[in-house]
């Protein structure tokens, strides 16, 4: 895997949320999509240099959007995909899987995210990034986020992908930022 190929699916992952025209928006294609910019929150030995922008394309075939009680919330999540790109040329990652939105307040919410991730860190050289054992890891999200408006919102996130010690090594990546999102 190379940057090219990771930055054509960030591409990919930014045209897609264009093609959300209104009549794409009226059938929920897409319900929502984020760009944010992360960092590393690995320990010194593990820790990854440079920003890590994202993106990540919501679709809500569940109609989430309609969850009235907190139970109905749990039992329709979204379903998204995206990439984590590292400027520094280290891991990069694509990513796909569910998540599971709760409303605290009318602007205040809770987002949990949970899937698969393929990544393009280095296996071959111990001393080059975190030792991340195998290239399909486990990804696990957690968001606070806020309401600006009915369509713009902002978060707090916390990302991290791992593969379970399911491969000889597990340092697993960890990223913290903020996002900005956009529902249809």
């Amino acid at each position: 895997m190379n940057k090219a190929f990771f930055g054509s699916v960030v591409g990919a992952v930014l045209a897609a949320s264009t093609l959300s025209s209104t009549a794409f928006a009226q059938e929920r294609l897409f319900d929502e999509v984020r760009i944010g910019v992360s960092g590393s929150i690995q320990s010194k030995s593990t820790f990854e240099k440079g920003a890590f922008p994202s993106a990540t394309v919501f679709f809500d075939p569940f109609d989430q959007r309609h969850a009235q009680s907190f139970m109905d919330h749990m039992l329709r999540p979204r379903v998204h995909v995206g990439a984590i790109v590292s400027t520094a040329g280290e891991a990069s990652q694509v990513f796909a899987g569910f998540t599971w939105t709760a409303p605290i307040t009318d602007k205040i919410f809770v987002d949990l995210g949970f899937g698969g991730a393929f990544n393009n860190g280095n296996l071959d050289k111990p001393n080059d990034g975190p030792k991340l054992g195998c290239h399909v890891l486990f990804h696990e999200s957690l968001g606070l986020g806020y309401n600006i408006t009915n369509n713009w919102r902002v978060l707090a996130t916390v990302e991290h992908s791992s593969n379970a010690d399911l491969c000889d090594h597990n340092d697993g990546l960890s990223y913290a930022g903020i996002a900005v999102g956009y529902k249809f």
